[in-house]
């Protein structure tokens, strides 16, 4: 539960350039609160995510989202910092939390196409192909 006056937050993400080959990809999740959060979330606000200075880059692919995450889906972190250089992309979500309609209008906010959005899987995003199975940990390899 956030303090009084505060809000959640999913993600907070940034690269010291646009060039860094990091980001965070969360594919086929479930993007649900606490029972105390959700009981409360007409009091806290909860986001998908927001920068941690520049060049933040997030996206969210078939992952479920509960209506407890706000309608504009992302939030602003320290004024207008980073709103320019950000790359936040929604793909193919699912639940009552996902609807797209009151999303934030940034430049970097992106409802991303299959060919956007493959760029974010396992085997392209982290190269998973080449050394997950070795450690035996199940993944999706693609959309």
């Amino acid at each position: 539960m956030p303090l009084p006056g505060q809000f959640t937050v999913i993600t907070a993400q940034s690269r010291d350039n646009p060039d860094e080959d990091t980001g965070i990809s969360i594919q086929n999740c479930s993007i649900i609160a606490t029972d105390e959060l959700y009981s409360n979330s007409s009091r806290f606000k909860s986001y998908l995510g927001r920068p941690w200075r520049v060049f933040s880059r997030t996206v969210f692919i078939e992952s479920y989202i509960d209506d407890f995450i706000d309608q504009k889906g992302w939030t602003k972190w320290s004024n207008d910092q980073g709103l320019d250089t950000l790359f936040y992309g929604e793909y193919e979500n699912y639940g009552p939390g996902s609807k797209i309609d009151n999303r934030v209008e940034w430049v970097g906010y992106h409802l991303m196409d299959y060919n956007d959005a493959y760029n974010f899987t396992v085997s392209e995003f982290i190269t998973g192909d080449e050394w997950l199975e070795s450690t035996s940990v199940p993944y999706d390899d693609g959309i």
